[in-house]
């Protein structure tokens, strides 16, 4: 699940345009800050409505795991001839840029939940979330992708012009260094999701790398090679026998109550009030479209496999809140991913149908009634 979110975001940053993130600092910095935490405090809000065995501080570990946008779902969204033909390329940029730097930083947001539940106090929690999970896991993380991005950038350079390496390479070197990144920073705890993102954006920062895979379909190879396995996964990963727990207050009408909030209230409010400060997105339209647009998929399955790996093994019945969270996580979270991929994939697929019919229709007209 690791190496295909994070070769995944690597994707992302290859693909984007060149020197995009510095380009789109202020819209991105609007877009991902504040609607990632818009959404996880009303997200939060609700689980403590829905399931008052949970604290408030319990809710927000839950929430961050559903806050992110999935960058594996987004690429199959945002890229493709129905996209392009349908998606303005500003959107299309911005939310690919968007999926991948807040998949990221759903670390800090997790992380502050989790140090105030499990440390002795308030006091110590921040300063471990400033310390660990700010400075070392999301700063550092990010600034050993970018140099490592920028440094391999320049060997393949080297590397071209002594004849070292061919077109053709490009992509397998790409995919070597994605590994290599998420294996690096993932083993001396930073942030490793961050750190891919940054490595593929600094890899084509210039331009010259993303020139050399043109043609080549660099995010469909990805696509193709390991999203179809990683959905298998989630597909066998549901826990269909714990959505229903009665001791705990889990049953499938409140956790329906539970997605259907979340897919009103998670993004859309926030990108109708932020986007007049977004240039990226030019009218109400794009922003009810970029607000709708938020899948969660892979990304909160790996956040709430770090979640559960932090928290203690729960006893049957649980004995404490840290126990009541790790029991109630896995089915809360996969249940709200299960909902978001089929209502979100049927909708695409709706409307690909609709595409479809209307592009039939006006070649039939265009064919009856030449000009």
């Amino acid at each position: 699940m690791r190496i295909v979110l994070a070769v995944g975001l690597f994707a992302i940053g290859v693909e984007l345009p060149r020197a995009y993130m510095a380009k789109h600092a202020k819209g991105l910095a609007v877009m991902v800050i504040p609607t990632m935490a818009f959404g996880w405090v009303v997200v939060a809000g609700v689980l403590l409505i829905l399931f008052p065995q949970l604290n408030f501080i319990s809710c927000l570990a839950i929430a961050a795991c559903l806050t992110p946008t999935d960058p594996i779902i987004c690429s199959t969204i945002v890229s493709g001839i129905f996209a392009v033909d349908n998606v303005p390329e500003n959107l299309r940029h911005i939310l690919s840029a968007e999926s991948a730097a807040n998949d990221g930083l759903a670390y800090p947001f997790l992380s502050i939940a989790l140090y105030l539940t499990m440390d002795s106090s308030s006091k110590t929690a921040t300063t471990h979330w400033l310390l660990i999970g700010c400075l070392y896991e999301v700063i550092l993380g990010t600034t050993m992708g970018a140099v490592l991005g920028l440094a391999f950038s320049r060997l393949l350079k080297i590397s071209r012009k002594y004849g070292f390496v061919d077109r053709e390479s490009y992509v397998i070197q790409s995919l070597a260094l994605a590994v290599f990144v998420t294996g690096l920073v993932s083993t001396i705890g930073s942030d490793d999701l961050l750190a891919a993102f940054a490595a593929g954006c600094a890899i084509s920062w210039d331009g010259d790398f993303k020139t050399h895979i043109e043609g080549q379909a660099f995010s469909s190879v990805i696509d193709l090679f390991l999203n179809c396995g990683c959905f298998i996964y989630i597909g066998a990963w549901l826990p269909f026998d714990l959505f229903t727990n009665m001791d705990l207050g889990i049953t499938p009408a409140r956790l329906g109550v539970l997605l259907l909030a979340i897919l009103l209230l998670r993004r859309i409010p926030p990108m109708m009030l932020l986007y007049p400060w977004i240039p990226e997105i030019r009218n109400w339209r794009e922003a009810f479209f970029s607000g709708h647009f938020g899948p969660m998929g892979v990304g909160a399955v790996f956040i709430s496999t770090l979640a559960l790996h932090r928290l203690p093994t729960p006893h049957s019945p649980p004995e404490n809140q840290q126990e009541i969270l790790a029991t109630m996580l896995q089915p809360i979270v996969a249940f709200v991913i299960m909902g978001s991929i089929i209502i979100r994939e049927a909708l695409l697929l709706n409307e690909m149908n609709i595409n479809i019919y209307l592009m039939m229709i006006r070649r039939s007209f265009d064919f009856n009634f030449p000009h």
